[in-house]
């Protein structure tokens, strides 16, 4: 969860804690606090300490997508024609306009990018690849995989 280089300024306590917010946001600080063995008000100032510092980059209801019938995840391949930085940040940027890509990730290997689409179907998702993927900046070809079944999202 978090690396050498980058926890230098946290204890264990910290760390602790930040175990207990990644499975439960929502925690109360009284029960944080408890569970942590600590009173609420220092426990109210790590907590404070540890967003401000950027451990913590926000609080967000993770979504049941079955219920919001979105449950068709596609994972995509993406070449690009070529990967100048001004391609890169094309492409960057006109990603951020399609709601069902959850997530875009640069890698280095041999394509550019890897996507995670989230639909209601498989007919669904053949639109967004269609209409919005492949015609984004600078796209050379798509690979698609699609999940048969998700058995571990969100670090849980």
């Amino acid at each position: 969860m978090l690396n050498n280089d980058s926890d230098s300024n946290i204890d264990h306590i910290d760390r602790k804690m930040l175990k207990l917010l990644a499975v439960d946001g929502r925690i109360a600080v009284t029960e944080l606090a408890r569970k942590l063995g600590m009173s609420k008000t220092p426990c109210g100032v790590r907590l404070k300490r540890l967003v401000r510092d950027g451990f913590i980059l926000g609080f967000r209801a993770v979504l049941n997508p079955v219920k919001l019938d979105m449950s068709h995840v596609a994972f995509v391949e993406v070449k690009l024609r070529e990967t100048t930085e001004a391609t890169l940040q094309a492409f960057n940027q006109a990603i951020q306009a399609v709601p069902e890509v959850e997530q875009c990730h640069m890698i280095a290997g041999p394509f550019d990018y890897l996507l995670k689409v989230r639909t209601r179907d498989i007919s669904a998702y053949r639109r967004v690849l269609g209409e919005q993927i492949s015609t984004l900046p600078h796209v050379a070809s798509t690979s698609t995989y699609v999940t048969m079944e998700s058995v571990k999202e969100n670090g849980s």
